[in-house]
C-alpha cells in the first residue's frame, strides 16, 4: 500500500510511517509532498492521505495521526504501543491531552534531526526510527516494570 503526506517530517510524519511499516504493513511505501498536493497525489497514486486535515488518519480533537492509525488497526490490545501513542501525541501536540513527560524529549530529538541536513523525507525518516524502536523498547519495559504510564508519572 501507499501512503501520502506533506513534506518536511517531523513528529507525526516520522512515527506513523514507523508504526505502518511496524505493525500494519511492512512493505508499505511513502510519499512527501507539498501540502497543497497531498490529496491529488493520493487520487493519483490510489495512495492513503495521513497526517493532513480532513482525513481518517489525522488529527481528531486532541489526538493525533498516531492515535488514529492505532485506532484503525486495531493495535490497543499493546500496552506498550499505547503508551507510545501517548508520548508521540504529546510530542506532536501541546500534550494536554496525557502530560507525557517523555514527548518533550522526543519533540527535541525531533526538531534536531531537521537541523542535521538530511537530503530528503526517506533519509529523515531512516534517520529517526531508530528513536522509535528504542521508545517502543522503552514502554515495553515500562509494561514489564508496571509502571503503565511511563517511568516518569
Amino acid at each position: 500500500m501507499k501512503y501520502v503526506t506533506r513534506e518536511h517530517v517531523k513528529v507525526d510524519r516520522v512515527a506513523c510511517p514507523w508504526l505502518i511499516r511496524k505493525f500494519v504493513d511492512p512493505k508499505a511505501e511513502f510519499l512527501f509532498v507539498p501540502a497543497d498536493q497531498v490529496m491529488e497525489t493520493a487520487q493519483m497514486k490510489g495512495a492513503i492521505p495521513f497526517d493532513v486535515p480532513d482525513v481518517e488518519l489525522g488529527h481528531h480533537g486532541k489526538e493525533c495521526s498516531f492515535d488514529a492509525i492505532v485506532k484503525k488497526h486495531k493495535l490497543t490490545a499493546d500496552p506498550a504501543l499505547l503508551l507510545l501513542a501517548k508520548i508521540v501525541n504529546g510530542a506532536d501536540t501541546d500534550n494536554t491531552l496525557w502530560h507525557q513527560p517523555e514527548s518533550a524529549g522526543l519533540n527535541a530529538v525531533a526538531e534536531g534531526v531537521r537541523h542535521l541536513g538530511f537530503k530528503d523525507d526517506h533519509e529523515t525518516n531512516a534517520a529517526q526510527w531508530i528513536v522509535y524502536d528504542a521508545l517502543y523498547a522503552y514502554c515495553q519495559e515500562m509494561i514489564r516494570r508496571g509502571k503503565p504510564e511511563g517511568a516518569f508519572k
